[in-house]
C-alpha cells in the first residue's frame, strides 16, 4: 500500500511539473498575470483520478462473494458505479480549465484526451458491457452468464470439466463436457473476471476434483 501511494504521489508530482505546458504562460503566470499553479494542480488531480479508475485494485480490492454454500464471481457493480463517479470529475476539471485559463489548444486537447479516453477504453466499457455477468459455483451446480450466453448445469449432468489455460498457464476458459457429449465453453476471459482467475482455478480443482481433467 505504501508503495502504491508513493507511486501515485510521484505521478502527481511529474504531472504537476509537466502540465505547465498546457497553459499559454510566461514562467508560471498568464499574460494577464494570473497564477497557473491552481490549474496545474487540477491537471495533476485529473491524471491521478484517471489512474485510480484504470488501477481499480487500489481503491477496490478483489472480494469473492459467498452466499450460503455457493460462491459468486462477478464484475463488482458497486465498484463500477464508484468508478463512474470518479471518472466524471475528470471532464469537469478540463471543462473548467478551458473556460477559466488561457490554454495551448493542441496540448490541452492531447492531455484531456488521454485523461478522458483512457479510462473509458481501458476499464469502463468492458465493465458496463459485463455488468450482469457472473460465475456461480455450488456443491451441486455451475451457473454462469456471459452477455447473451447463460446456463446452469448440475454436476450430475457433467462427465468432465476442462480448465483451459493460455500460454502463460493462466486460466481463461472453463470447458464443460455433459453426459450427453455436448460441450459448453464458459469464456471467463470475456466476463471482466481477470482478478479472480487464480481463485477460480483453485476453487474448481478443490471442489470438483473428481470431474477436473
Amino acid at each position: 500500500m505504501e508503495f502504491s501511494i508513493g507511486l501515485l504521489l510521484l505521478v502527481f508530482a511529474l504531472s504537476f511539473f509537466l502540465s505547465g505546458q498546457i497553459f499559454q504562460a510566461r514562467g508560471y503566470t498568464l499574460n494577464e498575470g494570473r497564477d497557473i499553479h491552481p490549474g496545474m494542480f487540477l491537471v495533476s488531480c485529473a491524471v491521478v483520478l484517471m489512474l485510480l479508475v484504470l488501477w481499480e485494485e487500489f481503491l477496490f480490492p478483489v472480494k469473492v462473494k459467498a452466499e450460503g454454500k455457493s460462491v459468486i464471481y462477478r464484475n463488482h457493480r458497486n465498484k463500477l458505479k464508484k468508478q463512474l463517479l470518479i471518472y466524471l470529475i475528470i471532464p469537469v476539471i478540463f471543462v473548467f480549465l478551458y473556460f477559466e485559463y488561457e490554454v495551448n489548444l493542441l496540448r490541452f486537447i492531447i492531455w484531456s484526451a488521454v485523461c478522458v479516453v483512457s479510462p473509458v477504453a481501458g476499464k469502463l466499457i468492458s465493465g458496463i458491457n459485463n455488468y450482469n455477468d457472473f460465475l456461480k459455483f455450488t456443491n451441486d451446480t455451475i451457473e454462469y452468464k456471459n452477455n447473451e450466453k447463460t446456463g446452469i448445469f448440475k454436476l450430475s449432468e457433467l462427465q468432465q470439466i476442462i480448465l483451459v489455460r493460455d500460454q502463460r498457464n493462466v486460466l481463461h476458459k472453463i470447458q464443460l463436457l455433459t453426459t450427453d457429449n455436448n460441450t459448453v465453453v464458459i469464456d471467463i476471459d470475456e466476463m471482466e473476471l481477470e482478478a479472480f482467475y487464480a481463485s477460480i482455478d483453485k476453487f474448481v480443482i478443490a471442489h470438483y476434483k473428481d470431474l477436473v481433467k
